[in-house]
C-alpha cells in the first residue's frame, strides 16, 4: 500500500472519530502503552515546542524516528485538541 493512500485512511479514521467524540477507541489505543506520564508529557513538550518552530526539517527528522507508540500518542492527542477547540 502506498504511503498517500496510508496516509488518507489515517486521516479519514483520525476524522471520523473526531465527529464521533467518543474517547472510548482512542483510550484502547493508549491504555495498554508502554510509556509512563514522564514519557508522554516530554514527548507532547517536544512536539509543541518543535511544532511551533520554522524549521521543518528539523520537525520532520525527529518526527520520522518516533516509535509506533510514539505516533500514537500524538495522534490521539491531535484528535483530542481538535474537539476541545472545536466545541461550542
Amino acid at each position: 500500500m502506498s504511503d498517500a493512500i496510508q496516509q488518507e485512511q489515517i486521516d479519514q479514521g483520525v476524522m471520523e472519530t473526531l465527529r464521533e467524540r467518543d474517547h472510548s477507541a482512542l483510550a484502547q489505543q493508549v491504555n495498554p502503552l508502554t510509556c509512563n506520564h514522564n514519557d508522554i508529557v516530554e514527548l507532547l513538550a517536544r512536539y509543541m515546542a518543535l511544532s511551533e518552530q520554522d524549521d521543518d526539517e528539523l520537525f520532520d527528522d525527529w518526527f520520522d524516528n518516533l516509535t509506533k507508540e510514539q505516533h500514537t500518542v500524538l495522534k490521539v492527542f491531535e484528535v483530542y485538541r481538535g474537539q476541545y477547540e472545536h466545541q461550542n
